[in-house]
């Protein structure tokens, strides 16, 4: 077959078969191969040249590239940290917020850091929560009414969820995905996809979504969102009609 391959002038066809054995070689001396950048540059160009069903000829697989591409990623994404953290809380204010709490079960951290203002400790409301969580204490018992678990339950058909989360291309490319999610059935609707997000573009994907539920929006009563500056007024009043929206 070799010789009637050379006498037709398949001398590419040859050296093809020669190099599929010179690997088929390689392969069995080497377990895992060490790669260069450059090499797995190559690699991946030449995996979308390459039809599905001829990757047998590659050495590393689908998953590889995949994790060669999330590691690019977080190497592209991650800085240097540019200042030091928030400097540690002092022990007596520490201590102080452990006492206020264990003395007055119902006060809440915002109570207790009014407390220490009065006191003339001027700490962040947020410190307080934070020493309490770490505590294992809840920051804001509640002295009637439901759990926000029971809240949760009770009224998770009436609750509608959104939030973005991003993608990035091979070629560091971000790109933003808006969802929602019906709280109840854990429906997940993808609104929009787009590079440069805008309080216009959310908007337009919120009038969308709401066309999409039809006679489902009536039974909406909460929206869960965050304070991102894209979800403005205009977004806020699609959903307010008679229902209210909240920020977590």
């Amino acid at each position: 077959m070799l010789t009637q391959l050379a006498r037709d002038g398949g001398t590419k066809d040859v050296e093809i078969l020669v190099l599929r054995h010179q690997v088929a070689v390689l392969r069995r001396q080497v377990t895992r191969p060490d790669l260069e950048p450059a090499d797995r540059v190559v690699l991946a160009v030449l995996s979308r040249l390459l039809p599905r069903p001829r990757w047998s000829t590659f050495f590393v697989t689908p998953a590889t590239l995949l994790r060669w591409h999330r590691e690019l990623v977080a190497r592209h994404w991650t800085y240097p940290r540019a200042r030091p953290g928030r400097p540690p809380v002092d022990k007596q204010i520490r201590d102080l917020v452990l006492r206020l709490a264990a003395e007055n079960s119902s006060w809440g951290h915002r109570r207790i850091q009014g407390e220490l203002v009065g006191l003339g400790y001027r700490v962040a409301a947020s410190t307080v929560w934070k020493i309490l969580h770490g505590a294992g204490i809840d920051p804001a018992p509640r002295r009637a009414g439901l759990t926000w678990k029971q809240f949760l339950t009770a009224q998770a058909h009436t609750i509608l969820a959104c939030d973005f989360f991003t993608v990035d291309t091979v070629l560091f490319k971000r790109i933003y995905v808006l969802f929602f999610v019906e709280i109840a059935t854990r429906r997940v609707h993808v609104a929009g996809v787009t590079a440069h997000p805008t309080g216009a573009w959310v908007a337009q994907q919120a009038r969308n979504l709401l066309m999409d539920l039809d006679q489902r929006v009536a039974g909406l009563r909460f929206l869960l969102r965050d304070r991102d500056a894209k979800f403005t007024a205009v977004f806020d009043a699609l959903f307010t009609v008679g229902r209210r929206s909240y920020r977590r």
